[in-house]
Parts: structure tokens; C-alpha cells; sequence
């Protein structure tokens, strides 16, 4: 196989095995909204402090405690998957990047990105039909959907297994064969806890430095939306009493609209990364006005006391009549606005860290976990109107840091090489 298809194939099989395994996750996720909110804060929470460089995951820990749901299982399970979920993103990053170059980066991420938030699509489908018309999940719905979650996580996490090592980049003869094996001898003699302190100093001084700063700006706005739209937004569909018996159903449907716009942008921003001679701006421009416009629409369809609704639900009035039609647009909306900020993120952080992307990637999974688990304490709290505040901030301060880079990056590689790939 030839470089440059092993590459690709290596992608390919990253986001198909990401696939399955947010299948179960993300399905899991929108089945439980509204009652264990503060399960996935100790999830992100963990996330956010947590980080390992190998392929691995433990997410079928929660699927299989959380058949019997007890307490403790289901905490305890979600500690797990925080764990894992830090050394699962990290290694994501680096073989995105490992797989790259300046001019694939955009289309990698993209592809990626596709077939990961694909994941959003045939869960919620089968949750919309399942559950649709049924007011009471009954143990044996529970257990059902459990179950199969557990076997599409698990199929995930042997599919890593089948990502095979990219070749060198360049091979111009046995003096630099003999270097790249002394340096390899050099690299596995290395201490490994001294090899995770040096990544771990690394991450730290990375922090500081100015783009990373100005990129974790746009990172926070991506951990806030991401604890909206996979958790709180949810919970609002399913808190709506005038949406009658569909309210369970449809929070299945806005999964599957959510997963529509994440799929659609990944594919087309990953199909134009080749011809868009203007860099990412635009692409995150346009994130950001997709998203203005769902919170509108949210601002005047929801009522204000959805997120925090007790059980029964909330019969309180919107600003206009709150429609069915309105709140799963809304949903494709902030999908696709997801998908331009996220592919656009991943392509710069492998175009600028892309001789050592394990560090970069680990600050900015810490970043955008530590404000979703923030997020997923304050959406309790807070009215729907104050949180949509507060992403309307954080989205328009992230979207001029995220210029701000973009341009310093464009300047830069203008004098060194070609700059055509978003």
C-alpha cells in the first residue's frame, strides 16, 4: 500500500472506530438527560485531569453498570471513562497529525470528523423509533439499548488494532536508516515515567504561550456549546410539556438532526479543503453565525425554565409558540456550527504542534473539558436565557482569538510554504 493510502486508510479506520464507540456513548448520553447531569461532570471533570498517550478506552464500563443502576456504578463508571476519554483524544490528535501534512491536515480533519459525529445519527435513530410514543422507559427498554450499546463499544476498540503505522516521510538512503534506528534505540531506552513528566512540562509551558492562550479561548466556547447541545438542550425537548407525547422521542430526533450538521460540515469542510485559498476563518465565521442563529431561535422557542424543570416537565410559555419543527432545526443547527469550530480546531492545532502534537492536543481536551464539566454545573442553575448569554460571549471572543492565530499562522507559512489547505 502506498504512503500516502496507508495514511488515508489510517483515518478512515480512527473515525470508524470512533464511530462505534461514541455510538454507544452519545446514545448513552441522550438517554439519560435530565438525571444524570451531574454523572457527566464527573466525567469531563476527570477528562479534564487526566492524560495518557495510548490507544485505549474503558466506555463500555458505564454501558455495562448502568444496567442496574446503581449510584455507585454509575459514578463510578463515569470516573472511568474520564480517564480513558483523556487517553483516548489525546492519541486521537496525534494520529491525526502523525497521518498528515500541511495539506491533508484539513481534509484528514474533516473525514474524522464525518465519521466520528456519525455516531449521532444511528443511536438517536434507533432511539426515536424504539421510544417513540412512550412516555416510561421500562427496565426492559433499558436493557435492551444497554446491551447493544456495550457490543458497539467493544467492536470500536478492536478496530483500533487494524491502524498500522505510517512510513517515514522521507528514506534517502542508509545513513539516515541507520539515524532513525539509533534514535529509536535511543527513544524505547528512555524512561517511560520520565518520558511522562517531559510531556507533561511540555503541556505546561505550552499553556502559556500565545497561541495557545488565544486558541483556548475558542476551545472554552467549544466545551460550553458541546455541554449544550449533547446534554442541556436535550433535557429542554424532553422538559416541554406542549410537545405532548412525542417530548421522549423527539429528544432521539434532535440527536439525529445534531449528528446531520456534524456530518454534513465535516464532509463538506473536508471535501474543500483542497480549492478554499481564503485558510479556516471563513469556515469558523460561518460556525459562529449558525450558532448565533440557533440561540435565537432556542432564546425564542424554549421556554426559560426548561433546563432546570422538574420531572414533570414545564408548561410555562415561550416567547413565541414553542414548535416541534423550530427545536429540531435548532438541532442542525448547532450540529453543523459544532462541526466548523471543531474540524477547524483539530486542522490548526496539527498544522502548527505537528513535530510534537501529543501535548497540544492533551491542553486543549483539558481546556474544553474543564468548561463543559463547568457548563454541566451551572445549566442546574441557571435559566436558559443566562446560559445562552453565556455562550453568545464566550462564541464571539473565541471566534476573534481563533482570527487572531489563523492570520499570525497564515504570515508565517507564507514565507516558508505554500498555505492552501484549511
Amino acid at each position: 500500500m502506498a504512503p500516502e493510502s496507508k495514511k488515508l486508510f489510517n483515518i478512515v479506520i480512527l473515525g470508524v472506530a470512533f464511530m462505534f464507540m461514541f455510538t454507544a456513548f452519545q446514545t448513552c448520553g441522550n438517554v439519560a438527560h435530565g438525571h444524570h447531569l451531574w454523572s457527566v461532570l464527573r466525567l469531563q471533570s476527570d477528562h479534564a485531569i487526566s492524560g495518557r498517550y495510548r490507544r485505549t478506552s474503558a466506555l463500555h464500563v458505564c454501558q455495562r453498570f448502568i444496567l442496574q443502576p446503581f449510584p455507585w456504578s454509575f459514578y463510578t463508571a463515569s470516573v472511568f471513562i474520564g480517564i480513558a476519554a483523556a487517553v483516548l483524544w489525546t492519541a486521537q490528535g496525534n494520529c491525526l497529525t502523525v497521518n498528515s501534512d500541511e495539506h491533508t491536515i484539513g481534509r484528514n480533519s474533516g473525514i474524522f470528523w464525518a465519521l466520528l459525529q456519525s455516531s449521532l445519527f444511528f443511536g438517536n435513530l434507533y432511539i426515536y423509533f424504539a421510544w417513540q410514543g412512550k412516555t416510561h422507559i421500562s427496565e426492559s427498554d433499558r436493557r435492551t439499548v444497554f446491551i447493544a450499546l456495550t457490543v458497539i463499544s467493544l467492536v470500536g476498540a478492536v478496530l483500533f488494532f487494524l491502524i498500522r503505522k505510517p512510513d517515514p516521510e522521507n528514506i534517502l538512503g542508509e545513513d539516515d536508516s541507520s539515524d532513525g534506528q539509533d534514535v529509536e534505540v535511543a527513544e524505547s531506552a528512555q524512561n517511560t515515567m520520565t518520558k511522562a513528566v517531559d510531556a507533561f512540562r511540555k503541556s505546561l509551558k505550552l499553556c502559556v504561550t500565545k497561541e495557545m492562550l488565544l486558541l483556548s479561548i475558542t476551545t472554552a466556547y467549544t466545551g460550553l456549546e458541546l455541554t449544550f447541545f449533547s446534554g442541556v438542550y436535550g433535557t429542554c425537548i424532553g422538559a416541554v410539556n406542549k410537545f405532548g407525547t412525542e417530548e421522549k422521542s423527539l429528544i432521539g430526533l434532535s440527536g439525529i438532526f445534531i449528528g446531520i450538521g456534524e456530518i454534513l460540515g465535516g464532509s463538506l469542510f473536508g471535501l474543500l479543503s483542497k480549492n478554499n485559498r481564503f485558510g479556516r476563518n471563513p469556515v469558523v465565521l460561518l460556525g459562529i453565525l449558525v450558532h448565533f442563529v440557533a440561540f435565537y431561535l432556542i432564546f425564542l422557542n424554549m421556554p426559560a425554565d426548561a433546563p432546570i424543570a422538574p420531572v414533570e416537565g414545564t408548561s410555562s410559555n415561550a416567547y413565541i409558540r414553542s414548535s416541534k419543527e423550530v427545536a429540531i432545526l435548532c438541532s442542525f443547527l448547532l450540529g453543523l456550527g459544532d462541526s466548523c469550530f471543531n474540524t477547524q480546531l483539530l486542522s490548526i492545532l496539527g498544522f502548527l504542534y505537528a513535530d510534537d502534537s501529543a501535548p497540544a492536543f492533551a491542553v486543549f481536551k483539558f481546556v474544553q473539558s474543564v468548561c463543559a464539566a463547568v457548563a454541566f454545573f451551572y445549566s442546574n442553575y441557571l435559566l436558559l436565557h443566562w446560559q445562552l448569554l453565556v455562550m453568545v460571549t464566550f462564541g464571539f471572543f473565541g471566534t476573534i482569538s481563533f482570527f487572531t492565530v489563523e492570520w499570525d499562522a497564515a504570515a508565517i507559512v507564507a514565507r516558508g510554504s505554500d498555505y492552501r489547505s484549511i
